[in-house]
């Protein structure tokens, strides 16, 4: 549905994104994460045709974004951060006009604002002057001018920025239903957010893709020993020398030690296994008291900041290159096992 490559933006002696590729297939949602001053929105920019690269190209459903920009915006509806609404028009009003803009007319415009007005839950807030509105509301509206004309592609930069939880909740359920009939890209600070709703994460960091691939796979590639993490009271040596005694365990580390006799210790397994019913029985024959345990597990903030760092290593760029490779490996596995209908594989 998208493809870019090898995309590059300068300012001056600036470079905001450097030889950029990658593409986005089409029925799913992408999650787009990285840093600030990462040239995420810059991207996204180029995408939808407001921004001009410096090198390279983006082609959109087979359209090149800068030789057929005309074919190629009808295929996106683009929602900046800030949504481009008109505060003293009411949202009937603006969707009629961007609609307008889109090319639609008569009954197709009315039916395509009655459409997206229900999909993205305005109906009844048409009329009112859209500065009125609360914040989650102005979001919907901004969603609805993205939908209007039913493009493919919808990309939205940012798009629960500055609201309460509960709107939270409401807009990445809307990005859920938006997921079963478009292409979706969503750039967001929250890795929680991107998580929750995105089928792929593209992560960027200075201009540069680092990686790109499911949360699942991504969570695999920093998987390490198990850790449990245990709260016990007692004291910290002979908690430290109860855990090191049992067979499975390869390392204790002591992280707090409170006042009150609290202690929270990591245990590193060496099986892989679950240990917790070990730990139990290590504390209760040493007399300490157990109060809590818990395995600690890769986080997607944990891939995200080791990505982003300073310098990735070696080690982990061949970890990238391979899980890459072995999805698409099964990728083509599964189209061979699926021909299409004339039997091209």
């Amino acid at each position: 549905m998208i493809e870019v490559k090898n995309l590059t933006k300068r300012y001056g002696d600036n470079t905001a994104v450097s030889d950029l590729s990658f593409k986005v297939e089409a029925g799913q949602v992408y999650g787009l994460l990285g840093p600030n001053g990462a040239g995420k929105s810059t991207t996204m920019n180029i995408i939808t045709g407001c921004l001009a690269a410096t090198e390279g190209a983006v082609i959109i459903d087979g359209h090149d974004i800068f030789e057929e920009p005309v074919a190629a915006k009808k295929c996106i509806g683009y929602l900046p951060e800030i949504p481009p609404v008109y505060p003293d028009m009411t949202p009937r009003e603006y969707l009629s006009f961007v609609g307008s803009a889109k090319g639609l007319k008569g009954s197709a415009l009315k039916e395509g604002i009655e459409s997206v007005s229900q999909i993205t839950g305005i109906k009844d807030v048409l009329n009112r002057v859209i500065k009125n509105l609360s914040k989650g509301y102005r979001q919907r509206v901004g969603i609805a001018q993205a939908l209007i004309g039913d493009p493919d592609i919808i990309i939205l930069d940012e798009p629960t920025v500055g609201l309460d939880p509960a709107q939270i909740i409401e807009i990445r359920e809307l990005i859920k239903e938006l997921g079963k009939n478009h292409t979706v890209i969503l750039s967001s600070h929250i890795l929680s957010e991107v998580s929750a709703v995105c089928d792929e994460i593209l992560i960027i960091s200075k201009g540069k893709l680092v990686a790109g691939d499911t949360t699942e796979n991504l969570l695999k590639i920093f998987e390490t020993d198990p850790v449990t993490e245990i709260q016990a009271k007692g004291g910290a040596e002979e908690i430290k020398k109860a855990l090191s005694s049992l067979e499975q365990v390869k390392d204790v580390k002591i992280t707090d030690a409170k006042t009150d006799g609290t202690v929270t210790a990591q245990v590193t397994s060496e099986t892989g296994g679950d240990i917790r019913e070990n730990i139990f029985y290590a504390m209760k024959e040493s007399g300490c008291t157990l109060l809590s345990m818990n395995i600690k597990k890769a986080s997607l903030e944990d891939v995200f900041i080791k990505l982003t760092s300073d310098e990735i290593s070696p080690e982990l760029k061949e970890k990238l290159k391979l899980a890459k490779s072995n999805t698409v490996d099964a990728e083509n596995e599964e189209k061979e096992e699926n021909p299409d209908e004339s039997g091209v594989c």
